[in-house]
C-alpha cells in the first residue's frame, strides 16, 4: 500500500480533514496539501509528525497486517476508539485508566 494511501485511510478512521491532521501533527498545512496535490510521500521527519498525530509508531504505519498484534475483539474495539481520539483525549483517557 502506497504511504499517501494508508495516511488517507487512518484521516478517514478519524474523520480528519487535511486542516485537521496538519493541526494536530504539527506541521504545516501547506506541506501536507502539497504533498497529496503532488503525489509524493512524506519526508521522514514529516511521515512520524503524522503518525504521533495518528497515535502510531512508525512501524504500526508500515505494518502490512494490523492483525499480527494479538487482541481479542474488545481490545481491537477499543484500540480502534482510542485511536480516533485526539492526543488530549488519549492522555486523558490514561490518566483516568491510571487513577484506579
Amino acid at each position: 500500500m502506497k504511504i499517501l494511501d494508508k495516511i488517507r485511510i487512518l484521516q478517514g478512521e478519524r474523520n480528519w480533514t487535511d486542516y485537521k491532521l496538519a493541526q494536530e501533527a504539527d506541521i504545516p498545512y501547506g506541506t501536507l496539501a502539497a504533498m497529496f496535490q503532488r503525489g509524493t510521500p512524506p519526508k521522514v521527519d514529516t511521515l512520524q509528525s503524522i503518525c504521533n498525530a495518528f497515535g502510531i509508531t512508525l512501524s504500526q504505519f508500515f505494518l502490512e497486517n494490523e492483525e499480527s498484534e494479538i487482541l481479542n475483539e474488545n481490545e481491537k474495539e477499543m484500540l480502534k476508539v482510542f485511536r480516533r481520539l485526539s492526543p488530549k483525549q488519549q492522555k486523558a483517557l490514561i490518566d483516568v485508566f491510571e487513577e484506579e
